[in-house]
């Protein structure tokens, strides 16, 4: 593929790599029970909402989570899969291969997308402490809700000691064990779970 084609892909791969976030931060939003009125959730909710509506026609939801945004972004990454392969290998997978991927992607999307958020928490609470600035932004309001009910089951096991919230360690131990349960189970490496997922995937089947 020349130049000018992989620049379509790399821009196609990088619109579809927003679009999911949003769609993925909807999800985990909705979740939460997050702030709905706080402004970045309003333009989370405004980017996603006509293709949520789109499959919440025929996707319930339950217990006040909405489904259709989880399948939404399954559909992304089906998508990017599928349009990004074609673009740098003039072929199309099988449809088993594109769905097995389709779901590791989403499934470490979201895992890494807590990883973020929980190591943006503590790096904006320290922030927060030594400016002396109590008021926090709304980014880190909806950082802290969304993190929530991933901390609220460990903080009830190891309670807060002089102070000090020990439960993100214990979280992000967590998150390493499932993710190299992934990578191991399904050979990725962080190449392709931080990105240049498809370029990665195509190389690792053409090579075999």
């Amino acid at each position: 593929m020349g130049q000018a084609g992989n620049a379509v892909a790399q821009i196609f791969n990088t619109i579809a790599g927003l679009y999911l976030l949003f769609v993925v931060a909807r999800f985990l939003l909705q979740v939460a029970k997050a702030d709905f009125y706080n402004p970045i959730s309003q333009a989370v909710f405004k980017a996603t909402d006509p293709m949520v509506r789109l499959f919440r026609s025929f996707i319930p939801g339950y217990r006040g989570i909405d489904f259709s945004s989880l399948f939404l972004a399954f559909v992304v990454q089906f998508v990017a899969i599928s349009v990004t392969f074609f673009l740098y290998f003039s072929a199309i997978p099988s449809l088993s291969f594109i769905v097995t991927w389709s779901f590791i992607g989403v499934l470490n999307f979201i895992i890494l997308f807590y990883y973020y958020a929980l190591i943006a928490s503590i790096v904006m609470s320290f922030v927060m402490m030594f400016s002396g600035n109590m008021n926090p932004h709304p980014i880190l309001l909806l950082v802290w809700q969304i993190t929530e009910p991933i901390m609220s089951p460990v903080r009830r096991i190891i309670p807060p000691m002089g102070g000090l919230d020990f439960s993100p360690i214990f979280i992000f131990l967590i998150i390493g064990l499932i993710r190299n349960f992934i990578y191991q189970s399904f050979g990725v490496n962080e190449q392709i779970a931080l990105g240049n997922t498809v370029k990665r995937i195509g190389d690792l089947v053409i090579g075999l």
